[in-house]
């Protein structure tokens, strides 16, 4: 069964607050998009300006070159989980450590042109494996469906690791990317734009949940 898990991506911190009560009243995991303008071309709301509700399970997605510069705040906001990019120009391991060393789990990002076979040795090191298919730094872009032949790939190098999917995840497509294994959609324009976020949340794991055409 997949988990739905909405996605707040901005850099207005009052449209985060926002965003995070509305959250709070019916999902169970959040993930947190954060950037720094090195590696996606905006910059979000900073880590050390967030204030988080108790009651989630937090994904943070960091979206930088150094994403070690932003471990330090991250591990003082005790999310569940970080990810960082296999695109990097750093020590993944020296990342991985110091996360596991505060409980967090570690998670690696790969873009749309990054293989897995390309990312071998941090995919089986990590907890969970996000399949980028959106645009960097932004919400309500079009899925990429066929970035869901890398999920057998990454299931080849570790076949226990949780798989997430991030970009254009809607109610056209929940049941596919359940279908084929992914473990964590992260949605974020189906809900931002809905009127109803609460009730399109609800309509998205039903759809999930769904095991074919009429049922």
């Amino acid at each position: 069964m997949a988990i739905i898990s909405p996605t707040i991506t901005t850099s207005d911190l009052e449209q985060f607050n926002q965003s995070l009560a509305t959250l709070q009243t019916y999902a169970k995991r959040v993930q947190i998009d954060i950037s720094d303008g090195t590696f996606a071309s905006t910059q979000l709301v900073p880590i050390p300006s967030m204030e988080l509700p108790e009651g989630i399970k937090y994904d943070f997605h960091i979206m930088s070159i150094k994403p070690s510069e932003h471990i330090a705040a991250a591990i003082e906001k005790k999310p569940a989980l970080v990810i960082v990019h296999a695109e990097l120009d750093d020590d993944f391991n020296a990342i991985a450590n110091q996360l596991r060393s505060a409980g967090i789990k570690v998670g690696v990002a790969l873009l749309k042109s990054t293989l897995p076979s390309r990312a071998q040795s941090l995919i089986s090191q990590a907890d969970h494996v996000l399949i980028f298919s959106g645009n960097l730094g932004e919400q309500g872009g079009t899925a990429d469906m066929l970035q869901i032949e890398k999920v057998p790939l990454i299931r080849a190098i570790k076949s226990d690791v949780e798989i997430g999917w991030d970009g254009g995840a809607n109610l056209s497509n929940v049941r596919a990317l359940a279908h084929a294994g992914v473990n964590v959609i992260n949605v974020g324009g189906a809900l931002a734009n809905a009127s109803d976020p609460a009730a399109m949340y609800q309509s998205l794991i039903t759809e999930s949940e769904k095991k074919g055409v009429l049922i």
